[in-house]
């Protein structure tokens, strides 16, 4: 069994190199395609999480927390008494910003200088994090207008003081090429496996491959090997481009890297089989490609935060593997994430893996029969 499985995919790999045609189709059904852009792909950020750690109990300070409380976007989930709290809400991503007043807020206010106010924010996601900073600064800049006009004076009565976790400079780099690895390991190993079975019935030789001594699960297994094979590789070259050549760090370990990377590469596999086992010609199996490619791409998180989806579309990603491999990745580089905080990322993973593999069996059973 082992060289049977050995050779088909040593000739799927050689099948993959020496294909130097590449088709596109690059058409979708518009329906969905108008359905997950209309509803998933926005940039408006309508429910920014955030904690209050007022440290000054005073009337000043309870106007600035009510304006941020009051504003639209914003929405208060925890009061924070202890800075070693902060890193928690955070980390756990609670919270997407904390506000910060310091003991010293009114105290510097009556005094004619600038209070201080910190805004804490989770850089994981450097665009997020730009667009909650613009519109924390308009409300203070509110809040100065306020107190000019209740004192008097001609300096803004408060600063801010910017602190981003896990990127500190806000660099969308640090967040886009993390989420690289994840699209176009998708991308390739879906078009690898996708295209297998499908390019056999259209050369006429998968006919000739189910006289030879091969069982079902042998030739599954032939075709779902290449795609591990060419994702890992891939993915290996975009994290080594992403360190060395973006200056990107990887503050995480290997092991929880990979293992995210393997589950991850099992669920897409499985789909990709699913798609080939349903097409009669490569057009359709890209086609197929396709249609799966750009709606797991919107519901993933990759560009736009799945908490301002509508709560209908959130459901939908929780069967998309590319969510929780985005996760996995982001944390391992941004975070160092260790292996064992992961493990709800993975977990989904392994029953999305064994479950598509499944019905791509079942599926190509059906058609061999």
């Amino acid at each position: 069994m082992l060289y049977r499985v050995l050779g088909l995919v040593i000739k799927e790999l050689l099948a993959v190199l020496k294909d130097v045609k590449s088709r596109m189709v690059l058409i979708g059904p518009p329906i969905i395609q108008l359905v997950v852009f209309g509803y998933a792909a926005t940039y408006d950020l309508n429910h920014v999480t955030f904690a209050v750690y007022n440290e000054d109990p005073s009337q000043a300070s309870r106007e600035l927390v009510a304006r941020f409380e009051d504003a639209p976007a914003f929405q208060e989930v925890a009061r924070i008494h202890n800075n070693a709290e902060v890193a928690a809400l955070i980390d756990n991503r609670k919270v997407l910003l904390v506000l910060h007043i310091d003991r010293r807020f009114s105290r510097d206010l009556l005094a004619g200088s600038a209070g201080p106010v910190q805004l804490i924010l989770d850089g994981r996601n450097s665009n997020t994090a730009l667009l909650v900073l613009g519109y924390a600064n308009t409300i203070l800049t509110d809040f100065d207008s306020w107190w000019l006009a209740q004192h008097g004076g001609v300096n803004p009565p408060a600063t801010l003081d910017i602190r981003a976790r896990f990127n500190e400079n806000l660099e969308s780099r640090w967040f886009i090429v993390p989420g690289i690895v994840a699209l176009l390991t998708q991308v390739v190993t879906l078009l690898v496996t996708a295209l297998s079975v499908a390019r056999e019935r259209e050369a006429g030789t998968f006919d000739q491959l189910l006289v030879t001594p091969m069982r079902p699960i042998d030739i599954l297994l032939g075709k779902s090997i290449p795609g591990v094979i060419v994702g890992g590789a891939e993915a290996t070259f975009i994290i080594a481009a992403g360190v060395f050549w973006f200056g990107v760090p990887l503050r995480g370990g290997i092991l929880p890297l990979y293992l995210g990377l393997f589950l991850f590469l099992i669920s897409i596999i499985g789909v990709g089989l699913m798609i080939s086992s349903l097409s009669v010609t490569q057009q359709q199996a890209l086609l197929g490609t396709f249609l799966f490619m750009v709606p797991s791409i919107i519901l993933s998180g990759f560009a736009t935060p799945i908490a301002n989806m509508p709560r209908a579309i959130q459901y939908l990603t929780y069967i998309n593997p590319m969510r929780y491999f985005l996760i996995v990745v982001r944390g391992v580089f941004l975070e160092g994430s260790p292996t064992w905080s992961l493990v709800p990322q993975f977990w989904p993973m392994l029953i999305i893996g064994p479950a598509t593999l499944a019905m791509a069996g079942w599926l190509f059973r059906r058609r061999l029969y």
